[in-house]
């Protein structure tokens, strides 16, 4: 078990891990070679120069200015200073909202940190209970232990102050998240009323269209939004199934880079060509000219791109029955995504279009009938990836709690029983092991995410994020203070009857604190200092501006300034949030922890949305629901944890005042949910006739049709070269007739004479 000492150890090795990191951050960060690692954004946005070209030689690559290293530190400041709104116009919505989660959790446990230890903290010291139960039932505890609830006795009356407290955490936990909540809704609705014209204000993505024998997918949609929404329809796109197209010209793209790489390798030594294998990444297989190899590749592939754009183009099984449709007005937009558009609710389903880049393409083409499929599958992966994640947390608790294994296992006890590497293995390797096995984790749940069928990045990344933050709670929390609680009191349960042990487990859950201290230190301070510091993205920089960038263009594809990671950072919070809520009635002792990584989060990932993350797509913060909903299931769950171990503890009688709690706190989550959340699923009327008023009195003459008509074109047919005939692939028309020739048989409905029977009504509009 981890004692005082051990803590100390860790803290000492993470805090001075952090350190390192930051200095080493901002050293780096004033030499001129990295500058483009650094400020990628500011490059990005065309707002700053390289100051490599320019001054002495030595000056192009390291900043000779000592007073700049006097003022090393002045990058904090500077990181704090910009306001909100300045922030909003420069990184977006998404990530001034993604700060506040940060901030939230300031407000929210800076005030249970000063209650709790102004109040439960005497009460948990100021008892004796861990040590008689260490004499009477060899309970294992350490110093740090005394100052939670397990020191209390078995039936004390002094649990009403933690009740009383609980009810004081709730009260100001939930009063902070309407506030927030109240305060992001209201962001939300002035960045859509005052944000720039965009073609997703405009559009909606239509699936399940019907399929007609005598129309294709192009006609039926146009026919059905003229008579359905005759004075509103504008436009469509139908989708394309392109993605064995978009293979193709990625895998094109790879092979002329490595050609690149190749001439570039040559002219430098002319008397020597590179050579390559044809086998699998260049390892095996006949050795040949890399630049004559990869020219005959791109060659092949430049064939088989230019037959598979023809097959797109002429092949009706690459129609998906699925189309874009824009309207006149955001006014008729929004009738069109929040209605039901036929009598059969299955049929031309209705959604918002996500804004072009945040649409991920690839997924456009599944089959709406395969989603509920999928789903459950996804479903059924991640219980077994949940499942089997179980076995190296158990072992990472075991290496947690390691006195009661050394009774099973003497042979290890010469080697392990060495102060410092005691105190190493118990308060830093068992976090460091855990941050290792999750590294891996965010792709495993992108790829099951992807295999769902979402259709935006954005929808993508918070269905990561909530089954991210599932498996921290059920491995993360669950099985590291059952399975640690299990390890630590091995002992106490071999000398004890099976009604005995939950009385025991209810003793040492507030125990597993110290476990969950040593992982926030690791993940939640050296490992945001470590974000800053952008290793990887360094190396990586400069190993392809040395081999590979030629041209100005070359250098900003290298710089990968990369994006906030909804799908791993917003889990990563929720587990503090879990964590602070749960151990503030029970083990305040963790609280200041979690507040120094919300500190230090805060400043860290606000200088990186300032300088050096590039937002992919804008939300305008529609996770905030999530995230709302998050910390209040955190919430009930420390109540029910709380009530759970009071019964332990001989407390019972106190179950009926605590039954009240996750009753209140429910009903609260249905107010926010019934007051707020509509303004983060629908767009209101009218706000969207207010700015369509607007734009028809300061732009009169717009030509909307001609800024929406490939707004969503697939980008391997916006972007690939000698591709410019977009109307063939999706056959949109660009006459401003509203009549609707149909190849279908006479029908009341149909607004124009049918091809086929001249008998066609002519009264429709």
């Amino acid at each position: 078990m981890a004692t005082l000492g051990d803590i100390g150890v860790a803290a000492g090795i993470n805090i001075l891990s952090a350190l390192v990191f930051l200095v080493a951050f901002a050293i780096l960060r004033l030499q001129p070679f990295n500058d483009r690692v650094y400020f990628p954004k500011w490059y990005l946005n065309g707002l700053r120069s390289s100051p490599v070209q320019s001054g002495a030689y030595v000056s192009k690559f390291v900043n000779l200015d000592w007073r700049s290293y006097v003022r090393f530190l002045n990058w904090v400041p500077n990181t704090l200073r910009m306001p909100e709104p300045e922030l909003i116009d420069h990184a977006g919505l998404d990530s001034a909202v993604y700060l506040r989660i940060y901030l939230l959790g300031l407000k929210i446990f800076v005030p249970l940190a000063l209650l709790a230890w102004a109040i439960l903290v005497p009460v948990n010291w100021t008892n004796n209970a861990l040590a008689i139960s260490e004499v009477m039932e060899k309970l294992e505890y350490s110093d740090i232990d005394k100052l939670s609830i397990s020191n209390i006795p078995y039936g004390s009356k002094r649990f009403w102050t933690h009740i009383v407290m609980a009810y004081a955490f709730t009260f100001w936990t939930c009063y902070a998240l309407k506030k927030e909540y109240a305060a992001v809704a209201t962001m939300r609705l002035h960045f859509l009323a005052s944000e720039s014209r965009r073609p997703d204000q405009f559009t909606v993505l239509v699936r399940n269209v019907p399929p007609d024998l005598d129309e294709s997918v192009s006609e039926s949609v146009e026919h059905f939004f003229l008579v359905n929404h005759p004075n509103h329809y504008l436009t469509h796109q139908v989708v394309i199934n392109a993605n064995k197209l978009a293979k193709l010209i990625k895998k094109k793209k790879s092979k002329e880079n490595w050609l690149d790489y190749y001439q570039l390798k040559c002219s430098r030594n002319q008397s020597q060509r590179p050579m390559t294998k044809t086998g699998f990444l260049g390892l095996w297989g006949e050795k040949v000219d890399a630049i004559d190899h990869q020219t005959s590749e791109i060659q092949r592939l430049s064939k088989e791109i230019d037959e598979e754009r023809v097959r797109v183009k002429t092949d009706s099984d690459c129609i998906m029955p699925a189309a874009f449709v824009s309207f006149k007005t955001r006014w008729g937009a929004a009738v069109c995504a929040q209605t039901q558009q036929s009598r059969n609710p299955t049929m031309w389903l209705t959604e918002w279009a996500s804004e072009p880049r945040d649409i991920y393409w690839n997924n456009l083409a599944i089959p709406y009938v395969s989603l509920t499929v999928r789903r459950l599958i996804a479903s059924v992966a991640f219980f077994f990836l949940t499942f089997f994640f179980m076995i190296p947390i158990t072992i990472v608790q075991s290496l947690a709690n390691i006195e009661g294994i050394e009774k099973r296992a003497p042979f290890l006890k010469s080697v392990i029983e060495l102060h410092f590497i005691k105190s190493l293995i118990q308060g830093f390797l068992p976090g460091i092991i855990l941050k290792i096995f999750l590294i891996v984790l965010p792709s495993i749940l992108m790829i099951m995410s992807k295999f769902e069928g979402f259709l935006s990045i954005s929808s993508l990344e918070r269905r990561s994020a909530l089954r991210h933050y599932i498996f921290n709670f059920v491995n993360v929390f669950l099985v590291s203070v059952i399975a640690g609680t299990a390890f630590q009191q091995l002992n106490s349960f071999l000398h004890k009857s099976a009604n005995e042990i939950p009385k025991t487990i209810g003793v040492a859950i507030p125990m597993k604190a110290t476990f969950f201290i040593t992982y926030i230190m690791i993940d939640g301070w050296a490992g945001v200092a470590g974000e800053i510091l952008r290793l990887k993205p360094l190396i990586f920089f400069h190993l392809r501006n040395f081999f590979l960038v030629k041209t100005e263009k070359d250098r900003e594809e290298a710089m990968n300034p990369g994006s906030i990671g909804f799908n791993t950072g917003e889990p990563q919070i929720q587990l503090y949030f879990l964590l602070g809520l749960v151990y503030a009635v029970v083990t305040p002792v963790l609280l200041p922890f979690i507040l120094v990584f919300f500190v230090l989060a805060y400043v860290v990932f606000r200088h990186q949305i300032i300088n050096v993350y590039n937002q992919q797509y804008e939300s305008a913060a529609s996770f905030w629901p999530d995230v709302h909903g998050r910390i209040i299931s955190a919430l009930v769950f420390s109540q029910l944890i709380l009530m759970g171990l009071l019964s332990t503890k001989g407390a019972a009688q106190s179950t009926p005042f605590l039954i009240a709690l996750p009753v209140l706190t429910i009903s609260f989550q249905r107010y926010c949910k019934a007051r707020y959340e509509p303004a983060f699923v629908s767009y209101p009327l009218q706000e969207a006739m207010m700015k369509d008023t607007l734009e028809r009195a300061r732009e009169p003459n717009l030509n909307l049709k001609a800024y929406l008509q490939y707004a969503y074109v697939h980008p391997v047919f916006k972007n690939d070269e000698g591709d410019e005939d977009y109307d063939d692939v999706y056959d949109v028309k660009l006459d401003e007739s509203v009549l609707v020739p149909t190849k279908r048989q006479s029908r009341k409905n149909t607004p124009a004479p049918s091809k086929t029977s001249s008998t066609s009504s002519l009264d429709c509009p």
